[in-house]
């Protein structure tokens, strides 16, 4: 375990960092086929671009810009560093204030389990029961920020992440599916460089994250993440392997396919932030999500210094971000 505070700081850093990147990166190619992808950009996206020319979701964004992703990640930062715990009704009073400032409220800037909990937190219903059918990889994109509080202790970790999924996402697939991604960016956080014990720790979280919240219907995020990982074991080209992830595993909004795709990723690149980030964003399908939910485990992983800093740059400048502050309200909140 990683006791020194600046060592800490940096693998928090990388995770916060590695959302940003991942997500704007991720944003000119998101909701396109891979082949969609490679007749637009050419034939491999290693940079950060802005979002060709009517794209459906991200129309007008220039290159390094963040979406909802990075957005809800640091509200609930910024909710943690406020109360020093993860608190739901504090989040749901954020997500109801960024909602509204934003205009998502009618459009597909956010995804349509948050889009239907939120009008109904809106409209007074009890966050207790908004969230009751939410099984989108929104809960698992924000969770960042409670990965860190969760510091990679496993009851700790997922009693959080239950608490930030109760307004929007309170589905036991949910809590699961975001348990897995915080579990894995905590223990990697505090020291662990093993991808092998993260991925087995993200999938015990997982399991304990399904014993949680209102009952729902999936597949089951463990027995595919295995199956994710047997594609990633096979011995051929990255290309091959990643267009397998995306015909058999997929790479959609449902948690069922993204958190297993995105640790497979993991997996792909042993953890390589800048490899994980630039072979997801080719992946196809909801890309900026699996590259931001991917850059922030492998940024956890990698830490900081292994982000380029033209990146770091970029993503401060284009969104108005301080990286370093963040990082240190954070760890005197949590730490």
């Amino acid at each position: 375990m990683i006791t020194e505070k600046s060592e800490l700081k940096k693998h928090i850093m990388g995770c916060l960092v590695g959302i940003a990147a991942g997500d704007a990166m991720g944003m000119p190619t998101s909701m396109m086929s891979p082949s969609t992808i490679r007749q637009i950009f050419g034939e491999y996206v290693t940079e950060f671009l802005p979002a060709p020319k009517g794209h459906v979701i991200h129309d007008k964004m220039i290159a390094g810009q963040v979406t909802d992703d990075t957005q809800q990640t640091l509200l609930i930062a910024d909710s943690i560093i406020e109360n020093g715990e993860v608190n739901p009704e504090d989040i749901a009073r954020r997500l109801i204030k960024w909602s509204e400032e934003i205009n998502t409220f009618g459009t597909m800037a956010v995804g349509p389990s948050s889009l239907r909990a939120l009008y109904g937190i809106r409209a007074g219903k009890s966050i207790y029961e908004t969230g009751s059918v939410g099984d989108t990889n929104v809960a698992v994109m924000r969770i960042g920020a409670v990965a860190i509080y969760g510091k990679g202790e496993i009851e700790r970790t997922v009693d959080a992440v239950e608490r930030a999924c109760i307004p929007t996402h309170n589905t036991n697939i949910a809590i699961a599916g975001a348990s897995a991604v915080a579990m894995a960016i905590g223990c990697s956080i505090n020291g662990e460089e093993d991808i092998d014990v993260i991925i087995e720790k993200a999938l015990k979280a997982a399991e304990l994250g399904m014993s949680r919240g209102n009952i729902w219907y999936s597949a089951s995020i463990i027995e595919r993440t295995k199956l994710a990982l047997n594609i990633v074991s096979k011995n051929t080209s990255r290309e091959k392997i990643v267009q397998e992830l995306y015909d058999i595993i997929g790479a959609g909004v449902q948690i069922s396919e993204t958190v297993p795709t995105c640790l497979a990723i993991t997996k792909l690149t042993n953890g390589d932030v800048v490899q994980a980030i630039q072979t997801a964003v080719n992946l196809g399908g909801d890309c900026d999500t699996i590259v931001a939910i991917t850059g922030s485990i492998c940024g956890a992983i990698s830490g900081i210094d292994k982000i380029p800093d033209n990146w770091i740059k970029l993503l401060e400048k284009v969104n108005s971000y301080n990286f370093d502050e963040y990082t240190e309200k954070l760890y005197n909140a949590i730490y």
